[in-house]
């Protein structure tokens, strides 16, 4: 029997430096500290968070003091001023990544006709996005999308960091036809794709793979999508009491992939159910340790 885990699993940099962030920030403030929307997107992660003074803040109208981090998704302009205005304090815990786009963002508002930006529009990383583009921003979030849009003499397209790699490659290949003259800025971290790759790798390797993280986490949605794609047997699953016998049944090969929110712990966790799951002696068992 093997376990195998796919490279690059769990917590990405952006999210371990926001938690490094928000845990410093707490443990240096006597004021009470907000996080604006959930820190990560793994629901395990942030009721620890909450059991440590640290709270998920929906509606900014409601805080009127204290500490509001910024979370690694990143935020609009509106938003930075809309905290100063109120002599709310800012720690700012925005992915250095996400930092980079925004800048790009604002740059080509400058100089394009237009700003292509490939993601989910309900994603708060291309809330944020949006914000810096002057109004010249469109979010598209599928090829059919792309199609219904017009022909344009120029015009920039980019990518949400932790977007489908091949979602963006069609739907370049979709606006080349529609642009004269298109500037194509390939945004999505090197992380995301090194663990977007060897997730389909190792779903065309074992008999059954999970996709552990939170069901709210874009990333991790994508990361079953493509799983998916190549193993029926793929499930997506939050914690590892929901791992069954029945999801194991005939599997002599196991795979497990984590997204960018996912806790080294739940993926460890999930590697402890499964060979408890299993009700026959393991024949062979290597497991790859995953990242700390």
């Amino acid at each position: 029997m093997e376990i195998i885990i796919a490279e690059n699993s769990g917590l990405c940099y952006g999210v371990k430096r926001a938690l490094r962030i928000a845990k410093q920030t707490r443990a240096d403030k006597s004021e009470k500290v907000y996080t604006l929307g959930d820190l990560i997107h793994n629901p395990q992660v942030i009721a620890d968070l909450e059991k440590h003074g640290i709270h998920s803040a929906k509606d900014l109208n409601k805080i009127n003091n204290g500490t509001v981090i910024i979370r690694s998704h990143g935020v609009s302009p509106q938003i930075y001023d809309f905290l100063t205005n109120k002599n709310i304090n800012i720690v700012d815990a925005t992915c250095p990544i996400v930092k980079k786009i925004q800048r790009l963002v604002s740059n080509l508002s400058k100089k394009e006709e237009e700003i292509i930006i490939v993601g989910n529009k309900e994603h708060p990383e291309i809330k944020g996005l949006i914000g810096y583009s002057q109004g010249k921003g469109v979010i598209i979030e599928n090829e059919a999308q792309a199609r219904k849009l017009p022909q344009k003499r120029k015009r920039a397209v980019l990518v949400q960091s932790t977007q489908n790699i091949h979602l963006f490659q069609r739907t370049v290949n979709i606006l080349s036809a529609r642009t004269e003259k298109l500037d194509i800025h390939n945004t999505i971290c090197q992380s995301t794709q090194t663990r977007q790759k060897s997730t389909s790798e190792l779903a065309s390797q074992v008999d059954v793979l999970f996709i552990i993280g939170g069901k709210n986490s874009s990333n991790t949605h994508t990361l079953y999508k493509i799983s998916k794609k190549v193993l029926t047997n793929t499930y997506f699953i939050e914690k590892a009491n929901q791992i069954t016998p029945e999801m194991l049944k005939g599997a002599s090969k196991i795979g497990l992939s984590g997204g960018a929110s996912t806790p080294p712990k739940a993926i460890k966790e999930a590697v402890v159910k499964i060979k408890s799951s299993l009700k026959y002696q393991f024949h062979r068992e290597k497991t790859v340790k995953c990242l700390n």
